[in-house]
């Protein structure tokens, strides 16, 4: 992998007013590389991701994006692809004419039947965009990112509004878009899109990151769970665990496989049913929810 990040981000400061946004951020991404910038409500990563796409320009710090400024547009824009949350296309507009807009303004070359098909478009290329369906609407959004197959794609949300066969769709196409050496960078609310998919995720809170690092090693930093139900009056626990209000046990580690080898030869043994017993590895979403608790 080529030692020049596709993204390089260096001590990174916005501020309005007397508000920092974001503070002394620094982070990178590598060619090829899926990731995941995640925040909570207001942690600047709006206003990071606006910086990198070169919509807006940092208070203080250094951003290049494939070595170069983000504001140099004719020398990024053609690189890259953007899906924002809403394109905000022409009511006019037919979906090819919305599709060939978009190619002549980012100066790459592609075919538009293809890239409605990969959409699932094809039959929609004459209809107006103000006559789409919501999901229909987001699905061009994508085609007009991926027109051209960027080296770097923003996927802003990419997935709200599309059903289930529609998201698939669009992973599909987001691995075929990998295979072929794009670099993807993801902002989501669906967390579990993040943690099957990313290689990297960062997670940001009050401007900053709070955590960095691959799906292991973000869900290694709190331990895993392992809960069940006894019938009352049963023997001592061979480990700490905590009780609710249901009755339910909790018991939190990081040897999982250990504690639960021990506990269920605990049950064994004295023949005590774990009734309801589920036990797993700390998820993103556990994360997620840590962050206003540090």
């Amino acid at each position: 992998m080529p030692s020049t990040p596709v993204i390089d981000v260096a001590r990174l400061n916005l501020t309005y007013g007397d508000f920092h946004a974001v503070k002394d951020l620094s982070f990178q991404v590598a060619r090829g590389e899926f990731y995941a910038l995640l925040g909570t409500n207001g942690a600047g990563k709006t206003s990071t991701l606006e910086i990198i796409e070169g919509h807006r320009s940092a208070t203080s710090g250094s951003v290049r994006v494939f070595g170069k400024n983000p504001r140099d547009r004719a020398a990024v824009r053609p690189r890259m692809g953007i899906m924002l949350q809403e394109s905000g296309f022409s009511p006019d507009l037919t979906v090819a004419e919305s599709v060939r807009l978009i190619g002549s303004l980012t100066r790459r070359t592609d075919r538009i039947d293809r890239v409605l098909d990969i959409v699932d478009l094809t039959r929609k290329a004459g209809t107006k965009v103000s006559q789409l369906s919501g999901g229909e609407k987001r699905r061009l959004d994508f085609a007009t990112a991926v027109y051209g197959t960027p080296e770097l794609i923003f996927l802003d949300e990419p997935t709200t509004g599309l059903d289930i066969q529609s998201r698939d769709a669009l992973w599909d196409a987001v691995d075929r878009l990998r295979a072929e050496g794009s670099t993807i960078v993801l902002t989501t609310h669906y967390l579990e899109e993040a943690q099957q998919r990313a290689d990297r995720i960062g997670l940001m809170h009050n401007g900053v990151f709070h955590r960095e690092g691959t799906v292991s090693e973000l869900t290694r930093m709190l331990p895993a769970t392992i809960t069940f139900r006894l019938p009352n009056h049963s023997p001592a626990l061979p480990l700490p665990a905590t009780r609710d209000a249901e009755g339910k046990f909790l018991i939190e580690t990081f040897g999982l496989q250990k504690d639960l080898h021990t506990l269920l030869g605990w049950a064994q043994d004295h023949a005590m049913e774990l009734r309801d017993l589920q036990a797993g590895p700390t998820r993103l979403d556990d994360v997620f929810r840590s962050i206003g608790n540090d």
